[in-house]
């Protein structure tokens, strides 16, 4: 019989190079979910990806500092204890343009694939 429950004590730690710590508790790299996946990320200040249109929903909620989402040209700028859903297709630019590291959650729906992230220049 399938346990009921999984307890994360070890995340996956998604290896990156620009100093971004991604560090992902359910997902397709961790526990091959893919219904959904669940990440905690710090940011580094003035860091910034390439823009994007995932195929999957994305849920940020901002824990500590400032993050700056740019969705369809619109930008929109989340502090702590606020979050924001982008839905699939929407072509989005996530960012910390700050002096500060930004702590957050991402939850996306079905879960991060970064073959259906479609980052430009990929």
């Amino acid at each position: 019989m399938e346990p009921k429950y999984y307890k994360q004590t070890k995340p996956f730690r998604v290896p990156t190079m620009d100093n971004k710590l991604i560090e992902e508790h359910f997902g397709l790299a961790s526990t091959r979910t893919s219904a959904f996946s669940v990440a905690h990320m710090i940011a580094p200040p003035n860091w910034s990806e390439p823009h994007q249109k995932p195929a999957f929903d994305e849920i940020t909620i901002v824990i500590r500092g400032r993050k700056q989402i740019e969705v369809d040209g619109e930008v929109i700028e989340l502090a702590a204890g606020e979050t924001l859903l982008v839905k699939a297709g929407a072509r989005v630019k996530y960012s910390n343009p700050f002096n500060e590291e930004t702590e957050y959650w991402s939850l996306c729906v079905p879960a991060f694939d970064i073959n259906t992230v479609n980052r430009e220049g990929e």
